[in-house]
């Protein structure tokens, strides 16, 4: 949600700073701009995708060449998608340029004080603020850096900033509850919301905490806490490459994340299970011990994650429960040391998540991370981390990271339950293998022209199947714009069935070898309201006299087959989005990382 770049080199940085927008589009935006400095302060900004900001930079001259810039992909919350609205916003007269992410909660009075002043706004956002602020601080004679600090010592809410000034070659940044990460270079530094804006540049990062504050400029990266105290912050090297954040060929991110699944599965499962031993080992949570109960907390595709782990973990003994991160109050809920609260978040960065985190962690709990990004903001708060090394995922909808949640989640209630059954653990290992079945002969790509036309679609499964049918039917809501709906199957007669019609399909989820006859009895249900059926199924030769269409996986384990079957509604979504025409990847309203609230 909204993307920062910003760069120092001792060449002009206008051509990085948007080569670092584009590879930041993915988190969601409406409008994109740049501020570069080079004497005087020059910025350009438009509405609309990065390539109306591309077209209006091919028509000016020198006054946008410069050595110290930065740049932004905005979100819109405060005011709508304009060019005036977009980011960067300035001062009046030009001296200062800032972008940032998050939401400034005390902007209201902090504008009727500095309106009240004499400053003047032009934008409806919250952030143009900071750039009065600052103004104000450097009128009264402060430096560029104190000027900077004391502007957002104003601030309340949450925050990832980054300004510019005139005839300065110094990017100074700050962070609070949004994620801001340094890049240092050889003879170039930068930072960014996210690590892809700059991984073709340098390996090496620092990820400021929340309260730090930077100072970026070709020679140097600074860290400093609030008092001004200069932090000695480890560089880390990352290990992405570069070819692994661009699209290998595939027309959209999101159909080459869905072929990636068996690769990051295979990683996520590498040195954890013991087939032989019947166990799985996670190093990482060392000290770590059977909890009394678990609580999951996390939003939208992780958190159908989570309600896929609470069913493992009930499985093994194990009281669980899973909660909407943005409705969890750990004050409301028993908690004490002998709860395990887990947060289930791809980016580590999610505002409700990581609220929920913070609560969880007042209130005495042990906290586990379960994300894909290292050294993110839910790694570094809980008291453990687990990471599903799904790698990069650039595309909006989430594909391959929510499989290597739903894998890493299997392993962890493995491991806090103790030994487990050969079967499973060695299902779980073959779950690359049945995956790629599925990628290579799956036939729902045939099936999309007899759909296209549906009013709805409603998606049902029972036991580990129910989570899966909530997340086939978010995953084609989010990129088809077509109205899905996904229920526990047993509930299609507490009301979901009033709206079942002849142009109402219905994708079941059938097991083998649970609830298979219940799932079987809700398929009739539909189909004798004329429902088209099309089931997904490791049993076909039951299933196929009750469906109209039948989605084959390989037969497994029960815990496994949603797994893999998740892989074909995943194909669903992309095919019909793409004969719909609609921006796969970039889903309308929609962002990657949300870090608001």
């Amino acid at each position: 949600m909204c993307g920062i770049i910003g760069c120092a080199d001792t060449d002009d940085v206008l051509g990085m700073l948007v080569d670092g927008l584009s590879r930041l589009e993915y988190r969601g935006y409406d409008s994109a701009g740049v501020a570069v400095t080079n004497g005087s302060l020059a910025v350009e900004k438009r509405e609309g995708d990065l390539s109306a900001l591309e077209d209006a930079l091919d028509g000016t001259g020198d006054e946008l060449r410069g050595t110290v810039g930065i740049g932004h992909t905005r979100w819109s919350t405060h005011g709508p998608p304009t060019d005036v609205n977009a980011h960067p916003h300035t001062d009046e007269d030009g001296s200062v340029a800032v972008v940032h992410n998050g939401i400034i909660e005390n902007y209201r009075p902090l504008r009727d004080e500095l309106s009240g002043a004499g400053c003047r706004f032009v934008s409806e956002t919250d952030t143009e603020v900071v750039p009065h602020l600052i103004e104000r601080e450097r009128a009264a004679g402060a430096d560029r850096e104190t000027a900077f600090r004391r502007a957002i010592d104003r601030l309340e809410g949450s925050y990832a900033i980054a300004a510019v000034f005139a005839g300065c070659e110094t990017i100074y940044a700050a962070r609070h509850e949004s994620p801001l990460v340094l890049g240092v270079g050889e003879g170039a530094n930068y930072l960014a919301s996210d690590v892809p804006a700059f991984v073709p540049y340098t390996d090496r990062v620092i990820y400021l905490d929340d309260g730090e504050f930077a100072s970026v400029s070709p020679e140097s990266v600074t860290v400093a806490d609030v008092e001004g105290t200069p932090l000695d912050k480890p560089i880390e090297t990352i290990e992405w490459d570069p070819e692994a954040v661009g699209k290998s060929g595939y027309d959209h991110y999101m159909r080459k994340e869905i072929a990636e699944q068996p690769r990051a599965i295979r990683d996520c499962l590498r040195g954890r299970v013991e087939e032989l031993a019947a166990s799985v080992s996670l190093p990482e949570l060392e000290g770590l011990e059977e909890p009394s109960s678990v609580q999951l907390v996390a939003c939208g595709t992780s958190y159908h994650a989570g309600l896929f782990g609470e069913r493992l973990f009930q499985r093994r003994g194990i009281p669980a429960q899973t909660f909407v991160a943005s409705e969890y109050d750990a004050g409301s809920v028993p908690v004490d040391e002998d709860t395990l609260v887990v947060a289930v978040t791809q980016s580590g960065e999610t505002a409700d998540t990581m609220q929920a985190l913070r609560g969880a962690n007042r209130a005495g709990a042990t906290t586990l991370a379960v994300t894909n990004v290292v050294a993110s903001s839910a790694a570094r708060e809980a008291e453990y981390a687990c990471y599903v090394r799904a790698g990069p995922e650039i595309s909006v909808a989430a594909t391959k990271s929510f499989a290597s949640q739903q894998v890493t989640l299997s392993l962890l209630a493995s491991a806090l339950a103790g030994p487990q059954s050969h079967e499973f653990l060695r299902e779980l290992r073959r779950l690359p293998d049945y995956i790629q079945a599925v990628l290579d002969r799956s036939s729902v790509r045939d099936l999309v022209g007899e759909l296209l036309d549906a009013d709805a679609y409603f998606f049902v499964g029972r036991g580990y199947n129910a989570p899966v049918a909530l997340e086939g039917a978010l995953k084609l809501k989010e990129i088809s714009y077509r109205h899905a709906e996904g229920f526990p199957a047993g509930e299609l007669k507490h009301g979901p069935l009033a709206l079942v019609t002849a142009e109402t399909p219905v994708f079941a989820l059938v097991s083998g070898r649970e609830h298979t006859a219940e799932t079987i009895g809700n398929v009739k249900e539909v189909q004798a309201r004329r429902a088209p059926v099309v089931a997904v199924t490791d049993v076909p030769e039951t299933v196929e006299r009750h469906a109209e269409f039948v989605l084959e996986v390989p037969e497994t384990h029960p815990a496994v087959m949603p797994i893999v079957a998740n892989v074909q509604l995943q194909l669903l979504a992309y095919w019909l989005a793409n004969a719909l025409g609609r921006p796969i990847d970039k889903p309308r309203n929609l962002a990657k990382s949300v870090t608001v609230r």
